[in-house]
């Protein structure tokens, strides 16, 4: 019997987690595909940047893409750590309205319909990262659940 329902739509924040952390998290959450909506692929954080990141997807089983049309644009990430998510919600959403924003968010759609898939970003809290907000675009077509995954801060 066809599976009719798309599976929930995940998401995760980076932020304070180590690489064997989140990719845990992802495997138990079932995440068939980890799609990155970084503007920039890159991070100080060891296995966080693009080619890293998946290869170690890769060793575990876990697919990978990078969107970069469903980042923030730069000011939007400087409201973001000036403490202005409001700000940054207003040029990301403008940002969206490209035509760039909405081949990426098409081809998001596309595959969180085919698999699980988990929207990956930097910002732990997804209630101040625009991960929610591509989550929320990609549900509004899809009427899948959104689950927002938080990977277990490193032992003190």
């Amino acid at each position: 019997m066809p599976h009719l329902l798309s599976p929930d739509l995940l998401t995760i924040g980076y932020e304070g987690c180590t690489i064997n952390a989140v990719i845990n998290t992802l495997q138990s959450a079932g995440a068939a595909l980890l799609i990155d909506v970084r503007a920039v692929p890159q991070s100080r954080k060891p296995g966080f940047s693009k080619r890293q990141l998946a290869a170690a997807l890769d060793q575990a089983g876990v697919a990978y893409v990078h969107l970069q049309g469903l980042g923030t644009p730069k000011p939007g990430r400087d409201a973001v750590r000036a403490g202005h998510p409001e700000r940054m919600e207003v040029i990301f959403r403008e940002h969206m309205t490209s035509d760039r924003a909405q081949a990426d968010l098409a081809q998001a759609k596309g595959l969180a319909r085919e698999r699980p898939a988990c929207l990956l970003c930097f910002e732990r809290d997804h209630a101040i990262c625009h991960r929610r907000l591509v989550a929320e675009m990609i549900v509004a077509e899809t009427a899948q659940a959104v689950v927002h995954l938080a990977a277990p801060w490193p032992a003190a």
